[in-house]
């Protein structure tokens, strides 16, 4: 049994009362460090006035960026773009499209809203939208594989952790997806749910891949952040752009043809909330003064979704047991157990109305995610609750 966090979450638990949070996955407590920033953040622009920006683009920027490419284990941080948005980073990524022809884009059915959406409506406008069916997931990485082989693609769209199953992309698979990609196709990965949380070597898909991901997830730094690394002498040139685009050129005038950073910098945008920046490094520091590296903060929670699965499996055939696990394999999951039910939406919406248990749904999947913010009691309080009611 690992040591309880709960003294560095002491703000959430004043929040949530005797509610149980058990919805990390779509929007992961920040610890107490993360609200600290906040005020840091204001305290400092503030007491620096114009001269707090130098602060941000010559300091908290690039720490930012040195945290994130740590986390995917990438060497170098000016290979990381930043934004408030993951979605504004992808709507640039798209605008380096090929012009003049309708694109070929390989993807899943089990994408993020966000980008299935943006997907959707460029199928509108004429692209060749290729969908993979990820279940059963036995078969995915040789469909995968096949679909690419055949090639063509201008577009390949990947999660990292799928959002309706919770069921992971290896690095390995990841890293031989990107290797047979089209010379010139935009490969990217998305994270989102997975970012912050599952460990993550990304160095050996880096050099023909995208990471895309936000930072309010796994990475407990709220919304209002998203990161993008780039491959390593990326040309690239986004029709969608701004002023941090071309940090060097910031006091020369702008003039055509557009001057681009190297790296991630060519797919920046404009100035943002700084705020966000400082919640991250401050999750960041307080994660390794805690020595909770990404294996550490992994072994946490699989930890407490095995004693899920356990006290499931001691439960009587209902609604809620274990037969209905999406997957039973942790290790192959990101930090999230999915289970199928008809009435997934009448169980969430029962679960937090009446027992105080925050989950979250997609369709006919329920969804029970795990944090730094939970311990053994939490799992062992939510089947008290459950079987109070017989659920």
């Amino acid at each position: 049994m690992s040591e309880s966090l709960k003294p560095d979450f002491t703000r959430l638990k004043a929040a949530l009362g005797d509610r149980l949070h058990f919805a990390a996955h779509a929007r992961a407590p920040q610890p107490d460090v993360a609200r600290d920033a906040v005020l840091e953040c204001w305290d400092d622009s503030a007491r620096e006035g114009g001269a707090w920006w130098r602060k941000v683009w010559g300091d908290v920027l690039p720490l930012a960026r040195k945290n994130a490419a740590a986390v995917l284990r990438l060497a170098d941080p000016e290979l990381i773009a930043v934004a408030p948005t993951a979605h504004e980073l992808l709507a640039r990524l798209l605008t380096c499209l090929p012009p003049g022809r309708d694109p070929r884009v390989l993807t899943t059915e089990s994408e993020p809203r966000a980008s299935a959406r943006q997907i959707a409506r460029l199928e509108e406008d004429g692209a060749r939208v290729e969908r993979l069916l990820v279940e059963p997931f036995g078969t995915f990485a040789d469909r995968l594989l096949s679909a690419l082989k055949a090639g063509g693609h201008d577009l390949i769209l990947l999660s990292q952790v799928f959002p309706d199953s919770g069921l992971r992309v290896p690095d390995a698979l990841l890293a031989a997806a990107a290797e047979l990609a089209p010379r010139g196709a935009l490969f990217v990965v998305d994270g989102g749910h997975a970012f912050g949380s599952v460990p993550t070597d990304f160095s050996r898909a880096s050099a023909r891949a995208f990471y895309l991901t936000g930072a309010g997830r796994g990475a407990q730094s709220g919304e209002g952040l998203a990161f993008l690394a780039v491959p390593p002498g990326c040309p690239l040139r986004p029709a969608d752009t701004g002023g941090l685009a071309d940090p060097d050129g910031l006091a020369r005038p702008v003039c055509a043809p557009a001057a681009y950073g190297t790296g991630g910098a060519r797919f920046m945008g404009g100035a943002f909330d700084a705020a966000a920046l400082y919640r991250w490094n401050a999750v960041c520091a307080w994660r390794r003064s805690r020595r909770l590296g990404p294996r550490e903060i992994d072994a946490r929670v699989r930890d407490l979704q095995a004693r899920f699965v356990r006290r499931l499996a001691e439960r009587p055939r209902g609604p809620l047991d274990v037969e209905r696990l999406v997957s039973m394999d942790l290790p192959a999951l990101g930090h999230f157990l999915v289970l199928r039910h008809p009435e997934a939406e009448r169980l969430a919406g029962f679960l937090g109305e009446e027992l105080g248990v925050l989950v979250d749904h997609l369709g006919d999947r329920l969804r029970f995610g795990f944090g730094l913010h939970l311990d053994d009691g939490d799992v062992d309080e939510l089947f008290r609750r459950l079987d109070s009611v017989h659920a």
